[in-house]
C-alpha cells in the first residue's frame, strides 16, 4: 500500500480503543504491512502492531492485493473502483518532535503541492505547471502566503513562494496541520489533509472518482468518468488539462473565505 492507502486504514480504524477493540489489517491470519505502515500507523493504539496479541482483534482485510476500493483488471491495465467503498478520513499521531519541528514554519499559508508520485499513475494525476503557478499568483495578489514543500528529488518547483524544507512524510503533514488551505492532486497528500483535518482542493481529473477516495470536506474537482488505467493514458491527461484555473482558483477562495 501507498501512503494514502495506509491513511485510509486509520480511517477504518478510527475509535477502536475506545470500543475496547483494536484493528488488525491482513488476511485474518497475518498481519500484512508494507513499507509505509510503520511511517503512518506509529504510535496509533487502535491498530495492532506486529507482535501483538492477535487473538481478540478484529481484522480489516485491507492490505496490498486486496485494497477494498477497487479490484484490478489486467487485460485493460486498469483499476476498476469499488463504488460502494467511502474513505473515512485518518488520523495521523504526531510526535512532539515533529509538533515542534512545524513551529518554525508558522501557520494559516496555502500550501501548493504540484508534484505527483514518480509511478505509472503519476503522469496521469499531472496538472500544468503554468497553472499551479498562476494560482500561486493569484492567491499572493489577494494576500495570501504560499508555499510548496521542498525535498530531495524535488522535480517542479513554483516561483516566488516559501519552500519549507522537509524530511519525510510525517514532517510534511505536521507542517500541513498548520496550513489554512492544501491544493494538491488526488493521493497520499489529500488523504493527509483529511488526516489533519485541513481543507483542501484537489484535483481528481480522470483517474479515481472522488466518491471513493475523495473526502466532503474538501473541494473536489474531476472532469467526466473515472477511467481506472494505471498506465500514462491520454484520457487522464486530457481530464487534468480540462481542469481551468479558475475553476481551481474558485474553489480555493470558496474554501478560504
Amino acid at each position: 500500500m501507498g501512503l494514502g492507502d495506509n491513511l485510509m486504514a486509520t480511517g477504518m480504524a478510527r475509535g477502536a480503543k475506545e470500543r475496547g477493540e483494536t484493528i488488525a489489517f491482513g488476511d485474518g491470519q497475518r498481519l500484512i504491512w508494507d513499507h509505509n505502515s510503520e511511517t503512518i500507523f506509529l504510535n496509533n493504539p487502535n491498530i495492532a502492531r506486529p507482535g501483538h496479541d492477535l487473538s481478540r482483534a478484529r481484522w480489516i482485510n485491507f492490505y496490498k492485493g486486496n485494497r477494498l476500493y477497487n479490484v484490478q483488471d489486467h487485460a485493460r491495465e486498469r483499476w476498476v473502483w469499488n463504488m460502494e467503498f467511502r474513505a473515512t478520513p485518518g488520523e495521523m499521531f504526531l510526535e512532539p518532535d515533529e509538533l515542534k519541528f512545524a513551529k518554525r514554519y508558522g501557520a494559516g499559508f496555502v500550501l501548493i503541492e504540484p508534484n505527483v508520485p514518480d509511478k505509472l499513475t503519476g503522469p496521469n494525476k499531472l496538472w500544468p505547471l503554468d497553472r499551479y503557478q498562476r494560482l500561486g499568483e493569484w492567491l499572493k495578489r489577494d494576500g495570501y502566503e504560499v508555499v510548496q514543500f521542498e525535498y530531495p528529488g524535488i522535480r517542479r518547483a513554483l516561483r516566488g513562494v516559501r519552500m519549507l524544507q522537509v524530511k519525510g512524510f510525517r514532517q510534511a503533514l505536521s507542517v500541513l496541520r498548520n496550513a489554512r488551505l492544501v491544493i494538491c492532486c488526488e493521493g497520499g497528500l489529500h488523504h493527509g489533509a483529511a488526516a489533519m483535518g485541513r481543507p483542501a482542493v484537489v484535483l481528481f481529473g480522470g483517474f479515481v472518482p472522488p466518491q471513493v477516495t475523495g473526502y466532503d470536506t474538501h473541494e473536489n474537482i474531476a472532469v467526466g468518468e473515472a477511467c481506472g488505467r494505471y498506465m500514462p493514458c491520454d484520457h487522464c491527461r486530457a481530464a487534468m488539462d480540462a481542469i481551468s484555473l479558475d475553476e481551481v482558483y474558485a474553489r480555493a477562495r470558496k474554501l478560504l473565505c
